[in-house]
């Protein structure tokens, strides 16, 4: 018993559930790509250090350290802070072009607001800027803040409690037209998490890997021996991230309307 095997119908119903993505749709897919893939390359790793690496580098000698960190810590924070530039920069460009833009142009189209979409987009960087830039003077200039985990972290808890909620007066005032606030639950929810991720990009790139290269450095006897307090430092920015990671991932997704938690649907 033999089987024919028709290439043209075969072709043809391949094509029936095939769809090819327009220009702007590939663009747009290119990005969300983008973001999920350097998102899990930067998020996993900080979850490694976090939870594998803090515990390991207790357990071992310092001639183990000396052997080891310096080519496994350098590759995995190579990966590290590049992941975190590369997921911030295609969900800034996702969030700009696509999220953010829609409900500006629902605010003026329908509500016949002149909204600016740059410079929402400006104010809207100024938040994460300016909590980044608190957070990095308390780890840098008090460290009676960071000698025990717990106070810093109640302060912290309370500064981007501040932030978000600024965020949430922030979008329904900005997008404002009509009588009538165009800000959708998605622009909210990435607008919140978003900020959180730049805090999170900022604190890789201001305190943990330039207080890592220092002690590396040391590590490896090609720089000259760390300050003792570049480590703690390092740890609770690190540990910030982790707690932060949380919140993000849940409006995230929560963007994609499983739960629609401010604004329109």
């Amino acid at each position: 018993m033999s089987i024919e095997f028709d290439l043209p119908v075969s072709l043809s119903m391949l094509q029936n559930m095939f769809h090819a993505p327009s220009s702007e749709a590939l663009l747009r897919i290119i990005f969300r790509w983008a973001h999920f893939v350097a998102g899990i390359t930067w998020i996993g790793l900080l979850y490694f250090f976090n939870l594998v690496n803090v515990p390991f580098q207790k357990g071992i000698d310092p001639d183990t350290k000396k052997k080891v960190n310096p080519d496994l810590l350098g590759r995995a924070l190579w990966y590290f802070r590049w992941g975190a530039v590369f997921t911030v920069l295609a969900g800034l460009a996702y969030f700009a072009m696509y999220t953010l833009k829609a409900d500006v142009a629902n605010a003026n189209n329908i509500g016949g607001g002149h909204i600016g979409l740059g410079y929402v987009l400006g104010a809207w960087l100024t938040y994460p800027i300016v909590l980044f830039i608190v957070e990095f003077l308390i780890i840098k200039k008090v460290p009676a803040l960071i000698k025990d985990g717990r106070v810093f972290a109640i302060v912290m808890f309370i500064l981007v409690a501040i932030v978000t909620w600024g965020l949430v007066q922030f979008f329904g005032s900005m997008l404002m037209a009509g009588g009538e606030s165009w800000a959708s639950n998605k622009t909210y929810s990435i607008g919140i998490g978003g900020a959180y991720g730049i805090v999170m990009m900022l604190n890789v790139w201001g305190i943990i890997w330039p207080n890592n290269k220092k002690i590396l450095a040391a590590t490896a006897g090609t720089g000259p021996a760390a300050p003792p307090e570049l480590a703690r430092q390092a740890f609770v920015a690190s540990r910030t991230n982790a707690w932060l990671s949380l919140p993000l991932l849940l409006f995230m997704a929560s963007a994609h309307g499983d739960w629609v938690i401010f604004g329109k649907n």
